[in-house]
């Protein structure tokens, strides 16, 4: 029995059920795969029914606002897969009809879809023979052929494709490439992988040679940046408060939060007042406390950040004062989301 050949025997024996499976429709389907990018199925599985339940055709995700969109994807992260997904569901509407294409190349042509993405629908929906990568298999696939090329590398992804397109089962590719992908993450797990019942372990080379828990390689090129946030709460004798959004490129693009102030390391409430002595369009304040002496340290993939959360009393009501209890409306940072659930005024 060939490497493909198990690889569906094992998935038509432990596939989980999960909706998206019940369906070859493109929508459906690429709206699993975008979510489920850095996000795993427990988690994301709420905000796939959510989602449908909101948008049930790719039409009304390209008329919703932004925002609207934004809310229902807070506290997944990596925000970016939201605003793409927005911007792709306008892209098939207003350029394909409505109609996903039905090809690899095609998919790949949209916004945010990207070589798995469009190999995933190209596979699930419309049969065609495109394997997909993502770190399931690259897992499977370094551990079963021992595989040291890093899998972040120009040189790895290039052969690890190659090698996907290699063994795969053209025939049957929508279950070959959902088995493969399931099986890396429920067999060929990356901590605890069950080898003693594996199906591939009479020829698996990491297993043979005791290199399990060092495959795949992946470069470790990322350098962490430290930044420290101070939030300001303002509140009025109204129980109102301040919102701004988030404007530029950087994280949280478009989100909103309470006014911000960073710093280079963290503050004492006499730098905090002198910093904002900076800001002339802050409001003034009778009195200022700090809400958690230790900062909270919100961790992205590639920045830590350093919080904390300050509370001012303002002298006058707010201009543009917004009800404490209206700001849960808005979308914000899930370090915020969770302030505000913690925070009793």
């Amino acid at each position: 029995m060939s490497f493909s050949q198990k690889i569906l025997k094992w998935y038509g024996q432990h596939k989980r059920e999960l909706p998206w499976r019940t369906t070859n429709d493109p929508y459906k389907i690429w709206l699993s795969e975008i979510m489920l990018q850095q996000t795993r199925v427990a988690q994301g599985m709420p905000y796939y029914h959510k989602f449908l339940e909101a948008f049930p055709t790719v039409y009304d995700l390209a008329n919703a606002d932004e925002e609207q969109v934004l809310k229902l994807w807070q506290g997944l992260g990596y925000y970016s897969r939201a605003r793409n997904l927005h911007a792709t569901a306008k892209m098939v509407v207003t350029e394909h009809g409505g109609h996903f294409p039905n090809t690899y190349e095609g998919l790949k042509s949209l916004k945010g879809v990207g070589d798995y993405t469009a190999s995933a629908i190209a596979s699930i929906c419309f049969n065609e023979p495109e394997p997909v990568v993502d770190g399931n298999v690259y897992r499977v696939l370094a551990r079963y052929f021992g595989v040291d090329l890093p899998i972040n590398s120009t040189t790895g992804v290039k052969y690890f494709k190659k090698l996907a397109r290699d063994v795969m089962n053209a025939e049957n590719i929508r279950d070959y490439n959902q088995g493969i992908m399931e099986f890396g993450a429920i067999q060929c797990a990356p901590k605890k992988p069950y080898c003693l019942l594996c199906p591939l372990n009479d020829s698996c080379v990491a297993l043979q040679e005791n290199k399990v828990g060092g495959l795949p390689v992946k470069l470790k090129n990322t350098k962490i940046k430290n930044r420290f946030f101070n939030y300001l709460i303002f509140l009025d004798d109204k129980k109102q408060t301040l919102l701004e959004q988030r404007k530029g490129k950087g994280i949280w693009q478009n989100l909103y939060q309470f006014p911000l102030v960073e710093s280079h390391n963290v503050m004492n409430i006499s730098e905090l007042k002198e910093q904002m002595g900076n800001h002339n369009d802050f409001p003034d304040y009778a009195k200022v406390l700090l809400y958690n002496e230790q900062p909270i340290v919100h961790k992205l993939s590639h920045q830590h950040l350093h919080t904390r959360f300050w509370i001012l009393q303002t002298k006058a009501i707010l201009k543009k004062g917004i009800s404490w209890e209206d700001i849960i409306s808005f979308p914000v940072p899930v370090l915020i989301a969770d302030f505000i659930k913690t925070y009793k005024i």
